[in-house]
């Protein structure tokens, strides 16, 4: 079985299951990556930097470059990813089934549209229902997704949020494979406890103290604001928060935090530094309102480092990992008091954090990129043998 994957640019979420795929050797396999060579390095409005990895993207499996001729490329707008040779490259290969990681660009639509019925069509995306509201925008919308997705053969859904959201839209579940939204759980669970305890000293969190995280973007869909506020109405001594990132909302929130004791920050750090940043907390907070936090990765992240984790019910990855009481709490987003009252049940001991993140960890070990490799490999062998 000979399976292109086409998908945008080197992620540090994706190129590790290539590699893994191209290894194992049950399948072939041929990257192509769209947004072209220039997706190398990036610059991400986000966190207002150009971001390049410090973890190898790129080796250990077959990929190619594919021409992008937008004149504003990127994965921001729909002609962000234009690629005229796509479809024949894809062909020159001699491919079997096509995997497509989402739908929301030009040429990966286009793409689907022209394989469906040459070859099975499989489909990656992890989009979910949580920020659906009524009214005839979302009831146009829902016409169009449901087009969208009878050219697809089979998805591989990220966990029941995302199940949800291919069902509504048509999918059947003889359509749909469990491939779990995984990071390098080794990775992030080697020991790192000696940089750890530098970073917390260097912060001035002693180490009998504890040390809440929020890691991403400080933007208003992650709503670091609302953290902050409702960290400020604890007061707690011994209890302090950490800010690692960047964003438009650095400023304010910076500005709010300067006569506050126990609130730090630090810039973007990349990705062979943010193991070291999550073993020196105690609790991962991740308080998105929305829209389009449709997993929250950084989850999975804190949880294979052994942190107890704190998330609001916008974050997609809620329903699957976070257990309220065993690994950590789940409040309603938005609502800065139930934030601040499970941040107060959390933070009230070190040992009750410890045994939380223990479960954590537990329970992240399933979700990891052999699972997705193999689910995939799977489904590829089925279409083989038809």
């Amino acid at each position: 079985m000979r399976l292109a994957i086409v998908t945008t640019h080197p992620i540090q979420y994706y190129a590790p299951i290539f590699k893994l795929l191209h290894e194992r050797g049950n399948i072939n396999i041929m990257v192509f990556y769209t947004w072209g060579e220039q997706s190398k390095q990036k610059y991400d409005p986000g966190f207002d930097t150009t971001i390049r990895w410090d973890i190898p993207l790129l080796d250990g499996y077959p990929f190619t470059w594919v021409k992008n001729t937008s004149a504003d490329p990127g994965t921001h707008h729909f002609s962000g990813i234009v690629n005229p040779e796509l479809i024949s490259q894809v062909q020159e290969w001699r491919a079997d089934a096509i995997l497509v990681f989402g739908w929301a660009w030009q040429s990966h639509l286009k793409a689907i549209r022209f394989f469906k019925g040459r070859i099975p069509i499989f489909f990656r995306g992890d989009s979910t229902l949580l920020d659906e509201r009524p009214g005839l925008k979302n009831l146009v919308r829902s016409i169009y997704l449901k087009w969208v997705y009878r050219h697809i053969d089979h998805a591989f859904y990220t966990g029941s949020n995302n199940k949800a959201y291919f069902k509504k839209y048509g999918l059947r579940d003889d359509q749909l494979s469990f491939a779990p939204h995984a990071v390098d759980n080794e990775r992030f669970s080697a020991d790192r406890r000696d940089e750890a305890r530098r970073l917390r000293h260097k912060l001035g969190v002693a180490d009998d103290d504890i040390l809440v995280l929020f890691a991403g973007k400080l933007e208003s869909k992650k709503s670091p604001q609302l953290l902050l506020d409702a960290f400020l109405q604890l007061d707690k001594k011994g209890v302090h928060l950490l800010f690692t990132g960047n964003g438009v909302l650095e400023p304010q929130l910076k500005a709010v935090a300067v006569e506050a004791s126990g609130v730090h920050f630090m810039s973007f750090q990349n990705q062979s530094m943010m193991p070291v940043i999550y073993q020196a907390s105690d609790l991962f907070c991740l308080p998105s309102k929305g829209p389009g936090e449709t997993w929250g990765l950084a989850v999975n992240e804190a949880m294979a480092c052994g942190k107890a984790v704190l998330v609001s019910d916008a974050v997609g990855c809620a329903a699957d990992l976070v257990k309220n009481g065993i690994n950590g709490a789940i409040f309603k987003r938005e609502n800065k008091e139930e934030l601040a009252a499970h941040l107060d049940a959390l933070t009230r001991s070190t040992k009750q954090l410890s045994e939380l993140g223990k479960n954590s960890a537990d329970i992240i070990k399933n979700w990891n990129f052999r699972s997705i490799a193999e689910a995939i490999e799977a489904r590829a062998t089925a279409e083989n043998k038809r």
